[in-house]
């Protein structure tokens, strides 16, 4: 203040003037200095962001460098080559074997008088499954019994006229004509006979209707094979007509069944007749079941562009049901030698792309972009992007590029 005291005005307003513009002087030169060092701090963010990429490499060449602690996490291995087995699948339902499906009628129209066998049990060859009152039987063993007996009185006839003719009391034209009469008799006998056993009727039975002089209406309807009652629609009273359905029942050989399946059109020529098929069923997911395939469709849907392909599936344990939905997978080729990639050292991008992280030292590791064919038994098949020998991530490949995302994001 005493310095200032001893200076003129004039003076004391130079000396002001100086402070002012040095001060300005000082301010400006410390901008500059942040300015310049803000300037610095995001070139150095851009160059670690270009050591991230790696100069003039492109997005799908993006690298990631690990310490030998994080390195030691992953499971590394070299690119070799495996088998694949060339397979198509499908998926359809189960059905009966129409092949071993029998609808059981009656071969003639009657009544129901019982029903024997229930839905789901078990019946063998020839157990009778229901039996009819018929019309048609009664009047086939009524025309039985009428030839037996014209048989019988022509025979009688014939021995009679015979011994008139030995005593000279007959002609032998009278001898003749019953000869005639008798074979004319024994032909319509052995007609009617046939008629009573296309019933079902055995010879014995036949001799006790004759014995017996007594007709019986009641008509056997038996299981033509043996197997397992899938329908009945069976009860007593109920008119059954041959061949009018719905059927009295339906017995199913169930030791084999079809698989249904409609294939999508760009698949249809690899089925042939005769491959190899496995088929799965949710109900049992542990459970393959074999079968070959028995029928190729000859036509192409024209509104799902699909065809039909059939198979025949074994089933001893009767574990099938119709109705059931199924998978089938068939080898369609021999198999084929490929580039191979466990299925965890492949990544999924966002935009759907994969990629594998490959390595030389096993510390920096590049992700490269390539295109696999089939997966089977958690490996997948690399058509494009490798070489054989090239060492690449086997398991973790996740990690790394989780690690490649954060650092980019920060």
């Amino acid at each position: 203040m005493n310095f200032f005291k001893g200076l003129s005005r004039f003076s004391r307003f130079l000396v002001v003037a100086l402070l002012v513009v040095g001060g300005a002087a000082l301010l400006w030169s410390r901008g500059s200095i942040g300015f310049a060092d803000g300037q610095s701090g995001r070139k150095e963010l851009s160059a670690s962001a270009a050591d991230q990429s790696g100069p003039g490499k492109t997005p799908d060449e993006q690298s990631v460098d690990l310490s030998e602690k994080q390195a030691s996490s992953l499971k590394i291995g070299p690119v070799d080559s495996r088998e694949f087995a060339v397979l198509k699948t499908a998926v359809g339902t189960i059905d009966f074997n129409e092949n071993m499906l029998v609808q059981v009628f009656s071969q003639y129209p009657g009544k129901i008088l019982k029903a024997f066998y229930n839905l789901g049990d078990e019946v063998k060859r020839d157990d009778v499954l229901f039996t009819i009152d018929s019309p048609d039987l009664l009047q086939a063993e009524s025309n039985l019994l009428a030839s037996a007996g014209v048989l019988e009185l022509q025979k009688r006839t014939l021995a009679r006229v015979t011994m008139l003719l030995k005593a000279g009391g007959s002609a032998q034209k009278d001898v003749d004509q019953s000869t005639s009469d008798q074979q004319t008799a024994e032909g319509n006998f052995k007609a009617a006979k046939d008629a009573v056993r296309i019933f079902g009727k055995t010879d014995a039975e036949i001799d006790q209707i004759l014995a017996e002089r007594k007709v019986d209406s009641t008509l056997l309807v038996p299981s033509p094979i043996s197997g397992r009652v899938v329908s009945r629609n069976a009860a007593p009273g109920f008119l059954t007509q041959p061949g009018s359905p719905p059927p009295p029942f339906q017995v199913a050989d169930l030791s084999t069944m079809w698989m249904l399946a409609n294939v999508i059109e760009t698949d249809a020529p690899a089925y042939k007749l005769g491959q190899e098929v496995e088929v799965r069923v949710p109900a049992y997911p542990d459970a393959t079941f074999k079968g070959h395939v028995t029928n190729v469709g000859s036509m192409i849907d024209p509104n799902s562009h699909r065809q039909l392909v059939r198979s025949e599936i074994d089933d001893p344990q009767h574990l099938l049901r119709s109705g059931m939905f199924a998978s089938f997978l068939i080898r369609v080729g021999e198999p084929i030698r490929s580039l191979a990639v466990p299925a965890n050292g492949v990544v999924r991008e966002g935009d759907g792309t994969m990629t594998v992280w490959v390595t030389s030292d096993r510390r920096h590791f590049v992700k490269r972009t390539v295109k696999i064919g089939l997966q089977q038994d958690d490996w997948d098949q690399i058509l494009d992007g490798l070489q054989p020998g090239e060492t690449v991530v086997t398991d973790g490949a996740v990690f790394l590029s989780n690690v490649l995302l954060l650092g980019t994001a920060g």
